[in-house]
């Protein structure tokens, strides 16, 4: 066992929660009928690493609770940073467009794709666009991804997680689009999405948050924190989550009890002194990672630029 592994062993308390795993979500959880949250082509983004298409393990082997959480999360920490590493690429190329006076027309397909995708109805080019975009193309602390997938998948263990590789129980509307609930009120058309990978599914979910019109409040306090020179936190992104279960603030306070009980905010920590070097180069490797193992935490300063 890695050494950053077994301390994390030590620093997650022994606490069990009852998990609704594949609880209902309301449909403003949905997904559209693209559930990669794809990334619109960009010569400076990296192709993905072969081990991000990975299918979901079988957590439901472990007997030991403590075990099971070490193994989930050090399964999803570096899908998340890979995620967030891609996002920061395209976030950095949003900026040097903005500083441009002319685009070309192969910068004004990307930065309408972008538009598209993040569901931005500005004029095009516009400083209101590059505003909006900016604040819709970022990242979630791992923090927060991490407590919403073992909560909504029941630590890797659903139907949807296994069968799907939905770890949020995100929805779709398309008939074919996912797996039907088996507890789908009669009348309704919703099935829950499948995903190429349990990345795909992580990358799905931050679209979602950065998109969606239900989880402005949680893009804002994002910004706040952005301009304030903060750093980004799990906890207090986690009270725009209000519309993502109908069980609105209870949902909540448990997914933030989830952040501090399982000490969460350790992966946040870890996630901003991997960032400490925001260089596109070091962005490139990040987002290329050869293995899963050089991004978990303890790994980090083991990274180098190849070739």
């Amino acid at each position: 066992m890695f050494p950053a592994m077994r301390s994390l062993m030590l620093a997650i308390p022994m606490v069990a929660f009852a998990i609704a795993g594949g609880m209902h979500s309301p449909p403003d959880t949905s997904v559209s009928s693209d559930n990669s949250g794809s990334e619109p082509a960009l010569s400076s983004l990296p192709p993905l690493p072969e081990w991000a298409r990975a299918d979901l393990p079988d957590f439901s082997g472990y007997s030991d609770t403590t075990e099971k959480k070490v193994a989930f999360f050090s399964f999803l920490y570096p899908r998340i940073v890979l995620a967030n590493s891609r996002i920061l690429i395209e976030r950095d190329y949003l900026d040097s467009l903005s500083q441009k006076n002319v685009l070309s027309k192969k910068e004004h397909a990307w930065l309408a794709a972008q538009a598209m995708r993040l569901r931005v109805d500005e004029e095009p080019g516009s400083p209101e666009q590059f505003a909006l975009l900016r604040k819709r193309l970022d990242v979630i602390p791992p923090s927060l991804i991490l407590a919403q997938a073992a909560n909504e998948s029941a630590w890797g263990t659903s139907r949807f997680a296994l069968r799907g590789n939905n770890l949020f129980g995100q929805w779709c509307f398309s008939k074919g689009c996912g797996l039907v609930p088996l507890s789908r009120a009669e009348g309704a058309n919703h099935e829950v999405a499948t995903f190429a990978s349990p990345y795909h599914s992580v990358r799905a979910y931050i679209q979602n948050l950065n998109r969606h019109g239900s989880y402005k409040g949680l893009r804002d306090t994002r910004l706040d924190d952005r301009e304030a020179g903060d750093p980004l936190s799990g906890l207090a992104l986690a009270r725009g989550l209000i519309s993502y279960s109908e069980r609105g603030e209870e949902y909540v306070d448990e997914i933030r009890s989830m952040i501090r009980y399982n000490n969460l905010e350790f992966y946040d920590s870890e996630f901003r002194k991997i960032l400490s070097d925001r260089s596109p180069s070091h962005l490139k490797v990040l987002a290329s990672a050869s293995t899963e193992k050089t991004l978990l935490p303890g790994q980090g300063t083991g990274l180098s630029a190849e070739g």
